[in-house]
């Protein structure tokens, strides 16, 4: 089975499609995409109802978690894509993020 993929440099700015962020809490609190929604791996088959309509970009620390998120969300009606490189590519690329700890947001 084939994981839909895209790397940062695929990835327009502003994004047109919302960001599902399966990383641990600690994670997320420490920095994010503003506007992703925050489900973790672990809880996602739990909360599958919370997953938006049409396509969307799923983001972990660097894309293996949301390898798998978007393998199980595919497989499951999902238009899940895999974000490579995950959050420490985006956070390379300078791409914006926001934080809430009230700190200097950063990928943990």
């Amino acid at each position: 089975m084939s994981i839909p993929t895209v790397e940062i440099s695929g990835v327009p700015d502003p994004l047109p499609v919302p960001v599902l962020d399966v990383r641990e809490d600690f994670e997320w609190e420490a920095g994010h995409i503003d506007g992703a929604l925050h489900i973790p791996l672990s809880e996602l088959p739990a909360r599958i109802d919370e997953v938006p309509e049409g396509q969307f970009l799923v983001a972990c620390k660097v894309g293996g978690r949301s390898a798998q998120a978007v393998a199980w969300l595919t497989a499951n009606g999902h238009e899940a894509v895999n974000l490579a490189g995950g959050m420490l590519d985006w956070a390379a690329a300078g791409r914006a993020m926001v934080s809430e700890s009230g700190q200097a947001p950063q990928v943990v």
